[in-house]
């Protein structure tokens, strides 16, 4: 994921903004979490793809 990316996305659950928490290498995000300044929900990145279904998906690991 790229760090401007970022700028576009929105927290699913109630549309507030994502504060990224993750290491950047060469301007790519493999891995970290965006958390909501609103609610607080936390969205893993994995490989660099943000998991952004929403929080009952996640928790039951339905695709």
């Amino acid at each position: 994921m790229k760090k401007e990316t970022l700028e576009i996305l929105a927290c699913p659950e109630c549309r507030g903004e994502l504060e990224l928490v993750a290491e950047v290498e060469n301007e790519e995000i493999l891995e970290g979490e965006l958390i909501c300044r609103n609610c607080g929900e936390r969205y893993r990145i994995t490989d660099g793809i943000p998991d952004l279904r929403p929080k009952e998906m996640r928790e039951s690991g339905g695709d």
